[in-house]
């Protein structure tokens, strides 16, 4: 919930204007982190849909940030800006880096798709 919170502010001042920061639909992860509980409880929690993304997907998208620990446990920079690109699908960006909660232990990023 921390890096949720910190995402949505960081998506609001990277917003033109005085938008407000957007309201997530989904809760997206890896595939294979999907069915964690706490994965689950962030997402009830939080009132959003657990979305799991293939992996595969997550790969192939450009993420702004590199963890190390994400590289070598997943192959990917970040998780969470890889799942939340992969989630929305061709065309979706990034609103801000991903945001990681004090205790280093979640990560959460927002993205989304504009209206053409």
């Amino acid at each position: 919930a921390q890096a949720l919170a910190a995402a949505r502010r960081a998506a609001g001042q990277g917003a033109r204007g005085s938008a407000p920061a957007p309201s997530p639909a989904a809760a997206a992860t890896l595939a294979g982190k999907a069915e964690a509980a706490a994965f689950q409880r962030f997402a009830a929690a939080a009132g959003l849909r657990p979305l799991a993304v293939d992996p595969a997907d997550a790969r192939r998208q450009t993420p702004l940030t590199r963890s190390a620990a994400a590289l070598a446990a997943h192959g990917l920079g970040s998780v969470a800006e890889a799942a939340a690109l992969a989630a929305i699908g061709p065309g979706a960006r990034l609103l801000a880096p991903r945001a990681v909660s004090a205790d280093g232990r979640a990560t959460c990023a927002l993205a989304r798709k504009d209206a053409t």
